[in-house]
């Protein structure tokens, strides 16, 4: 049987089908060689699609969903799915997707993490595979890191899926129940990952509502049940029907960076709390607190501790009326006052908008106006800065990120930076890792580190190194680790004019980070702003020697200096990069102070130092890695131990 010409069987006859099972039996690595072998095969279909109407294009997809329902694993499926999803690009957006597009496509479908670096069209690629799921009718889940990169995934690939009959719904924070449900059951849904994950959780509570589950064996199911045994009534209710496919752009920043940070369900409140007293006593008594002597500070473990002199202080400037009121032990309001002013820094770790506290992530520098501290650490924030105290708000249901993307039977994703993780993705979540070549060669030139004994030494030198490039004509993108060091930049430019991005993820941000190639541009930012959005060079900056990015402070992470200096030299444009440290940076502070004394003693009258000290970044950055894998680790194999212990309790 043939659809519209297309034959059913598999394309290249009895050669393919013995190449295929002969290829099949070699394991993994062979598997890429297998989907090297399929991309021509891919390309012969889609030109049996030329010829059909936009109509019969639609009948087509159809069939092939009504055909292949038992087999959407076998190649065939795979290269007509692909085939139908990039003429339908090509009718719509007038692009054609280079081979690396379908590799790194090829190796999302079978489960992996496909790195692709910056400007390789990794929203095509995950329109693709979301596309080919979407056909096996079981739905698929695409997950961003925030809502503007949602809806604008959403709108590119909406007239897309049409072309082929399929419908693509989006999830938002402000929508009601009905609208997610309906967006729930399309063919895919476009949608930040942490909505999805909420989602879950209220899910969880209606079930539990229903009184369908017990209370033990919320965010403990494995998933949602296909076979209808879910009460009608709780699943009528439901906004997620199955958990089959998640697809996850910038796979690292969600699966590890985000890893030890639970989705929580709070009840929120921005009410007055009804008792703020307890909070701003707490706050008035840590300022006559002497550090050494009635408190020690770790400031590796970011960690403060009252010591007995300090018990016996504290327990003296309580009066009746004010204990009254404590909802917890009253050292945990001085902690909280004691960890607000010790390692909460205002423009680092928060900032104050709108009369309100919102907090800064510390991996990217996104400001998130809807998430607090926990245990009243919030409210300490609030009494330091002598703002309205909030209520706190009430947790109705977690789940960590580990235990949620779980629960998907086809986990995979994409990444411009994830080959460091690449261990730990196998052994927590059995992914493997995909690197997958650039459509054209990178030409990024990546200048010495320079190093300086002070912070203040350093930020001259940076704005020096700014004027210096800036009269070459070259555009200039400054990464900064805290909105507070955009704003020294900034304060050292006058003279040179600047775009600078607030970290807050929007359109406008991402139009002002589009334009960060024009020739003679300068654009100061936190790391991770505009992530997601191209960089494109102006008509004759690449003559010019392309984006130039500087590195202000290098994070703990050599991941996340990877993906800003990514941001130059995009599709084998020219580009070029460099790094900056100070013996006063956070990282050599908190990590390294022997690195600190060593550049101290190596710097010159001008405060720089002349030695390369690349190697010993690189190991610390390495070491603190290895910890911060460790500390995951160790928190999944709790969880799972507490699922497992769970599992045995219900069969008991």
């Amino acid at each position: 049987m043939s659809t519209f010409g297309l034959p059913s069987s598999s394309l290249l006859g009895g050669v393919y089908s013995r190449f295929s099972s002969w290829i099949t039996g070699l394991g993994r690595d062979s598997a890429r060689g297998r989907d090297t072998f399929l991309v021509p095969v891919i390309h012969a279909q889609r030109e049996r699609l030329l010829a059909l109407s936009d109509q019969e294009l639609v009948l087509a997809s159809r069939q092939l969903r009504d055909d292949t329902l038992a087999v959407h694993d076998s190649d065939e499926f795979i290269a007509r799915s692909f085939a139908l999803y990039i003429e339908a690009v090509r009718r719509e957006c007038g692009i054609c997707l280079y081979d690396v597009q379908l590799l790194g496509g090829l190796s999302i479908l079978r489960r992996e993490i496909a790195e692709m670096k910056t400007g390789e069209g990794k929203t095509f690629v995950g329109g693709l595979v979301t596309c080919a799921i979407g056909l096996r009718g079981r739905g698929a889940h695409f997950m961003t890191t925030n809502a503007y990169l949602a809806e604008r995934d959403h709108a590119l690939v909406l007239p897309i899926f049409k072309r082929l009959g399929m419908t693509v719904g989006l999830i938002a924070r402000e929508q009601g129940p009905l609208e997610k449900m309906a967006a729930y059951r399309c063919d895919a849904t476009y949608g930040p990952g942490y909505e999805f994950g909420f989602d879950y959780l209220r899910d969880q509570i209606n079930l539990l509502a229903s009184k369908s589950v017990t209370s033990r064996s919320l965010v403990s199911r494995s998933r949602y049940s296909d076979d209808g045994s879910d009460s009608e009534s709780a699943s009528a209710q439901l906004l997620q029907t199955k958990h089959y496919a998640a697809i996850i752009d910038e796979a690292d920043s969600v699966l590890i960076d985000e890893a030890t940070t639970p989705l929580v369900l709070s009840g929120a409140s921005e009410r007055p709390a009804k008792a703020p007293a307890p909070y701003r006593v707490a706050q008035t008594i840590v300022q006559g607190l002497v550090a050494g002597v009635d408190f020690s500070v770790d400031r590796k473990k970011r960690a403060t501790k009252l010591t007995q002199i300090g018990l016996e202080k504290i327990g003296t400037c309580l009066d009746s009326h004010v204990r009254a009121t404590l909802r917890r032990p009253w050292n945990h309001y001085i902690e909280n006052a004691l960890q607000a002013n010790e390692f909460l820094g205002r423009d680092q770790h928060y900032i104050v908008r709108d009369a309100k506290i919102m907090l800064v992530d510390g991996n990217t520098g996104r400001v998130f106006s809807d998430r607090t501290w926990s245990s009243g650490l919030h409210q300490a924030v609030e009494a330091k800065e002598s703002m309205t105290i909030t209520e706190e708000n009430e947790s109705l249901a977690k789940v960590s990120r580990q235990q949620y993307f779980r629960l998907y039977e086809h986990l995979c994703g994409m990444s411009g930076t994830v080959s460091e993780a690449k261990q730990e993705l196998r052994a927590v979540y059995g992914l493997a890792v995909n690197p997958i070549p650039p459509h054209r060669a990178c030409q990024r030139v990546v200048l010495p580190l320079r190093c300086f004994a002070t912070a203040v030494s350093k930020w001259n030198a940076i704005a020096a190194a700014i004027r210096e490039m800036h009269l070459t004509d070259r555009p200039i993108l400054v990464g900064t680790r805290t909105i507070e060091a955009s704003e020294i930049v900034a304060s050292l430019l006058d003279g040179c004019p600047f775009s600078l991005l607030n970290g807050k993820q929007d359109a406008d941000e991402a139009a002002m980070i589009s334009l960060a190639g024009n020739r003679r541009a300068i654009t100061i930012a936190t790391n991770m702003a505009g992530r997601g959005t191209d960089i494109r060079l102006a008509p004759g900056v690449a003559e010019l020697g392309g984006l130039h990015v500087i590195v202000t402070e290098p994070n703990d992470s050599a991941r996340v200096d990877r993906q800003l200096v990514g941001r130059a030299s995009r599709q084998g444009d020219p580009g070029s990069c460099q790094m900056f440290l100070s013996a006063e940076d956070c990282l050599v502070v908190q990590h390294a102070g022997w690195l600190a004394r060593h550049i101290k003693k190596l710097a010159g009258p001008d405060g720089e130092v002349q030695v390369d000290l690349t190697n010993d970044l690189h190991q610390i950055q390495a070491r603190l890695e290895r910890i911060s894998a460790a500390t995951r680790q160790r928190m999944f194999n709790s969880e799972r131990w507490q699922e497992d212990a769970k599992a045995a309790m219900a069969k008991a």
